[in-house]
């Protein structure tokens, strides 16, 4: 029996000093079996309001609801030992006012035992990272394509494309790291633009389709594991397990219509002294 004790677990405070250090190693759980594979290989395991398109078939992330996270939160959280547990907050738990946003993030944390949250948006919401951060609660942002607000980027768009919008960007990525967040999600961003607001910032960005001049990078897991029908420009599919399960279920399907399963050594017996009398 190893008398080794287990790695402990990644804090926000660890992922905030990586800056400009080891890339930070990044993806989307929503699972405890998930979360349980993933962890021994990442920093940080983020339960994205992504689970409502990934999960349970939704169009954007708009529909998804405060219970519906906590419930993927716990289930993460119960599967990662090591990995910092990051929890989206849904679209309408922040945006009313800081006070709401606080209320909201305390029951995420509370109910599901991770270690932060994050939000979508810039400047609008410095003052409630900052409200949040204040009152013990590690904050990660995210800035660029901000799915939570599709209805108004008018699209799934890559943002910083034009020159007219970097300034904007990165006024909003420093007013978010000036509240006190400890990271920064850059989505569909434009490289040039990426490398430019990462060296600008004091906390480490993790890019989404932001290109390797970022800190570090996430994927949706089911996307770099080839498990999506569609994904984004940005994603490498770095298996094919979609492809992998396809053919399990129909060998599955062939065996049960040809009777070949189950077989004996997938059937139970009569116990020896449960035999019919001769």
């Amino acid at each position: 029996m190893s008398s080794q004790a287990p790695a402990a677990r990644m804090t926000s405070v660890d992922i905030r000093a990586r800056k400009g250090g080891a890339p930070i190693v990044a993806l989307t759980a929503y699972s405890a079996p998930a979360a349980a594979i993933a962890d021994p290989h990442v920093d940080l395991l983020l339960v994205g309001d992504s689970v409502g398109m990934v999960v349970h078939g939704y169009e954007t992330t708009v529909p998804v609801s405060l219970e519906l996270m906590v419930m993927h939160g716990r289930a993460v959280v119960r599967g990662a030992r090591r990995a910092l547990v990051v929890v989206d907050l849904p679209f309408g738990a922040y945006e009313e006012s800081p006070a709401v946003a606080f209320r909201n993030a305390a029951r995420v944390l509370k109910e599901t035992g991770c270690s932060a949250v994050k939000l979508e948006g810039g400047r609008r919401l410095a003052d409630t990272v900052r409200y949040l951060v204040d009152r013990g609660i590690p904050v990660m942002g995210h800035i660029g394509l901000t799915p939570q607000a599709i209805n108004t980027l008018g699209g799934f768009r890559a943002q910083g494309r034009t020159e007219d919008q970097w300034d904007g960007l990165e006024a909003d990525a420093m007013a978010i790291s000036d509240a006190g967040a400890f990271a920064i999600v850059l989505e569909a961003i434009a490289e040039p633009l990426a490398a430019r607001i990462t060296g600008a910032v004091p906390v480490p960005t993790i890019g989404i389709g932001a290109s390797a001049a970022c800190d570090g990078q996430i994927l949706v897991m089911e996307d770099m594991l080839g498990m999506t029908p569609r994904v984004p420009k940005f994603v490498r599919q770095f298996g094919r397990v979609g492809e992998a399960i396809d053919h399990a279920i129909a060998d599955y399907a062939a065996s049960v219509r040809d009777r070949s399963f189950p077989a004996g050594e997938h059937t139970y017996g009569m116990r020896p002294e449960s035999k019919p009398q001769q």
